[in-house]
């Protein structure tokens, strides 16, 4: 008999780290959780690797692969815990932090009172060097290596060990670049640096140089995190290959991702999308919604044709990010998100989280203010306990902390706990409008997906607020991100900014720019050990009319690059112009196409985990799955059925009011709804026939 191979994906989050292991023969799953350690992020995730093993009754022996899913860098950003950072730019460039962008959020309607981020870089940190290329790459200027040096020994004098650089028209040619790395390792040898060539090989001269000093920003608390987890794995799983989730909806290896740390932003978000967009795609839905709700917040994407959105528009925190990432909406709305009155006396909820420690009012060893999770256990709509009773609840102390909230809103406690709810319904009502009706796409064309500890709590309401026709809930839907870590291929993208007009294209040139992109991305696919049979590369290009200041993507024909299909990527781009904007210049041959960046992802496929078909099951749903009844407050108190998740079978049909619950997460079914079981143990929730 053939010993047991099993993957495992981890996801760690606010409040929880979620454990999924794949066995590699049968394709069948097996899930935990385990509460994350903030102080130590990698002891909860060899804790979470341990108890899976040991649920499956296996040692390190069985593990072909760990894929992770992280928000170290994520928080850092958030949180704004940035060590010094020194700056080496070219003369005359000293002040393109401070000068930034003249867009303001929301419109001019803000500029009175919007107020600039502050510098990631203060102004006695920034130091220029002389030397000057033109936007082609050629020298106008030589490199004054005096400078770079000058600038290397005030860093080092200053203590500045974290340092960015980002010369004048490097993405054309790195050569300047290159030298002044060279010099701050002889000068600074102690220096993390980040240089904008390999990190963002596009212009833009100020995206490019935040995006390079955020990588440097983040490389020594992501080096540290990854290393640390790769040492204590050796202890259980010696030498498995470990694979770290990047915000573009592929991994890599722990040992590349040391290198470019700025790619695992919003990480575990876009393996939620992915792991969201298989299951709903398996089950039918190719227009899908997705709503990650946990503990602190709630991330939402939208998938057409089983592809999560791209952007490469992204910020995070007050910092822009220019990489591709998965086109993540995040509000501070999760089941820990905070209760409180404003001065004016209105109540809000959120962003402000209780997390996992101390955690809602409810919890063992919970905090003082009420959260959306107290408002869901006092009206019934979630069980006294989580995690199948591993971790108890306080009806009575979420009680007292929402009657004191009620007092000063002069609210009795039901309304004040619905009032409560309701907002954080349309807080992610608003997110999920963010993702599709400010992209041109109708939101009612779409099947919501939940999951996440909390995702689905709220899903009959968002129905109702945005319209939709039903929610598919998967199984487990609390370790959908962790599922989702075992399903993404290895991936890196490469971008080189090629401004050219449509009319005019070089072809050549165009040849020239897409092979040696190309090439990149085969090399780094060698050193994830894959052989190049099994490679795959993907051609886009970032095209715009000429005076826009923003480009749409577009896909590019593999093979041989001719004059077709350069004039097809011209087509998709103005349909794709029309989906976004609502017009387009088509049948306009005096307003002139521009193409400015190439862009290849370089892509290498892992095996994907089986869905496997749920077994039928006999006699009547309600013999078979309902385990009891409580009262559950919906428009008013009404004794509700409860039903055991994992006993229910295909075909099912759970009608409202109830409240499905399985271990990590309960999904209240509302009355007017009903709940049905498709193959793979997805509930599908629709409008009950009238």
């Amino acid at each position: 008999m053939e010993p047991r191979r099993v993957r495992i994906g981890i996801d760690t989050g606010g409040t929880f780290t979620d454990v999924v292991a794949v066995d590699e023969a049968t394709g069948r799953t097996t899930t935990t959780k385990t509460p994350s350690t903030p102080a130590d992020p990698a002891e909860g995730f060899l804790t979470g690797v341990r108890k899976v093993l040991g649920l499956m009754g296996l040692d390190g022996t069985a593990v072909t692969a760990v894929s992770h899913g992280t928000t170290v860098a994520t928080n850092q950003l958030l949180q704004g815990e940035l060590d010094r950072i020194g700056f080496v730019t070219t003369e005359g460039y000293e002040s393109v932090l401070e000068i930034a962008r003249q867009s303001v959020p929301d419109g001019y309607g803000n500029s009175y009172f919007w107020v600039k981020p502050p510098r990631i870089v203060p102004a006695d940190l920034v130091h220029t060097v002389r030397g000057r290329l033109d936007h082609r790459g050629q020298e106008v200027r030589p490199l004054d290596e005096d400078d770079a040096r000058a600038a290397a020994r005030s860093l080092r004098a200053a203590g500045v060990r974290t340092i960015g650089v980002c010369l004048l028209h490097s993405y054309a040619d790195d050569a300047h670049e290159r030298r002044v790395l060279e010099i701050l390792r002889e000068e600074h040898p102690d220096a993390v640096v980040s240089i904008s060539s390999e990190v963002l090989r596009e212009y833009r001269e100020y995206e490019r140089s935040v995006t390079t000093l955020v990588d440097a920003a983040v490389k020594p608390r992501v080096g540290a995190y990854v290393t640390a987890i790769r040492e204590r794995l050796d202890g259980i799983a010696p030498g498995v290959p470990f694979y770290v989730m990047k915000s573009n909806g592929g991994v890599l290896s722990a040992e590349e991702v040391v290198h470019q740390p700025i790619t695992t932003m919003l990480s575990g978000p876009a393996a939620g999308a992915l792991g969201a967009a298989l299951v709903a795609g398996a089950a039918g839905f190719d227009r899908v919604l997705t709503c990650d709700g946990g503990g602190t917040s709630t991330d939402v994407t939208v998938v057409v044709d089983g592809e999560p959105a791209l952007t490469t528009e992204g910020s995070v925190g007050d910092y822009p990010s220019k990489i591709p990432m998965i086109d993540v909406v995040t509000v501070g709305a999760g089941g820990g998100s905070i209760a409180w009155l404003s001065p004016e006396g209105t109540l809000k909820v959120g962003p402000r989280s209780a997390g996992a420690d101390p955690g809602p009012i409810c919890y063992p060893s919970g905090g003082s203010e009420p959260t959306v999770t107290d408002a869901h256990v006092v009206l019934g709509r979630i069980p006294p306990h989580l995690l199948g009773g591993e971790i108890p609840l306080s009806v009575a102390a979420a009680r007292t902390g929402l009657e004191k909230l009620g007092e000063e809103l002069g609210l009795d406690l039901e309304r004040t706990a619905t009032g409560i709810l309701e907002i954080s319904a349309w807080n992610q009502a608003n997110a999920l409008r963010q993702v599709t009706v400010a992209r041109g796409l109708d939101v009612r064309d779409f099947t919501l997906t939940t999951f996440g500890g909390s995702g689905s709590l709220l899903a009959c309401r968002l129905m109702d607020v945005l319209g939709l026709p039903r929610t598919l809930v998967p199984p487990d839907p609390g370790n959908l991100s962790a599922f989702g870590l075992l399903t993404v291929d290895v991936r890196n993208d490469h971008v080189q900014t090629a401004i050219q007009r449509h009319a005019d294209l070089d072809l050549d040139r165009v040849r020239a720019g897409y092979a040696d992109l190309e090439d990149r991305a085969r090399r780094s696919l060698d050193g994830e050990g894959f052989p190049r049979g099994r490679q795959r590369v993907q051609r886009s290009a970032d095209l715009r009319y000429v005076g826009q200041a923003f480009e749409v993507r577009v896909p590019v024909a593999d093979g041989d690059l001719d004059a077709a299909a350069v004039d097809r990527a011209g087509q998709d781009f103005h349909a794709a112009h029309r989906q976004l904007y609502g017009y387009d210049f088509a049948a306009d041959p005096r307003q002139a196409v521009e193409w400015v960046n190439l862009r290849v992802s370089g892509i290498g496929p892992i095996r994907r985990p089986d869905l496997v078909d749920l077994a039928p099951a006999d006699g009547a749903v309600t013999d078979r799955a309902v385990t009891g009844s409580r009262p559950v407050f919906f428009d008013d108190w009404v004794e509700t059925p409860t039903y055991d998740r994992p006993r229910l079978a295909p075909g099912d049909v759970v009608p409202g009011p109830a409240v499905v619950e399985e271990f990590g997460s309960t999904v209240p079914v509302h009355p007017g709804f009903r709940a049905t079981v498709d193959r793979f143990g997805n509930l599908l929730i629709e409008r009950a026939p009238r």
